[in-house]
């Protein structure tokens, strides 16, 4: 099995201060949804990691959420491809749950999912250092793209070892599917 695994704001669409709050609001970052497609086209299972705190904040509903990821899928669908699957935490950071990053709570659900039993076969691309940390307590090889929260992640520092960069997720693809 191929897989990869996305964080969604700042890798997929673009991130915002204020939230990602409505379909109107998520706009993908140029060649993403390309990039997808090519990932979809080549055999990977693609499944976006998300932390969606604008839920447990009131900023959003989860129609509003499943709003943002029907307007994903239907540009996806226009190239003939799809998100394999949404895994979100929805809390509020005060509720402590373990699903949010960095936290490895939702990496470890993804490899319930799909009976991973090795993760380091796997990457799991993110824009800020709770992604990587995440993905890596869980296992997964990382990559940092300078997208989104990205170029601040990579001054930081304090980045997990082995993380690969790259400046955006067309540039993932290519590099990934040139292996």
């Amino acid at each position: 099995m191929k897989l990869i695994i996305l964080d969604r704001d700042g890798v997929i669409n673009h991130e915002s201060a204020e939230f990602v709050k409505n379909a109107d609001e998520w706009i993908a970052l140029p060649g993403s949804i390309e990039a997808i497609a090519q990932l979809y086209h080549a055999g990977y299972k693609v499944v976006v990691a998300t932390n969606q705190s604008g839920l447990g904040r009131g900023l959003f509903t989860i129609h509003d959420l499943n709003a943002m990821h029907k307007k994903l899928q239907s540009q996806l669908k226009a190239l003939g491809a799809s998100i394999d699957a949404f895994f979100i935490c929805p809390h509020h950071p005060d509720e402590q749950c373990d699903c949010r990053k960095p936290l490895p709570g939702i990496f470890n659900e993804i490899k319930k999912r799909y009976g991973i039993t090795d993760s380091q076969q796997f990457f799991a691309v993110g824009d800020s250092l709770r992604d990587l940390q995440a993905a890596t307590s869980a296992g997964f090889k990382t990559w940092l793209v300078l997208t989104g929260n990205g170029q601040k992640t990579l001054a930081n520092g304090n980045l997990p070892a082995g993380t690969l960069m790259s400046s955006n997720l067309s540039e993932v693809v290519e590099k990934l599917l040139e292996e």
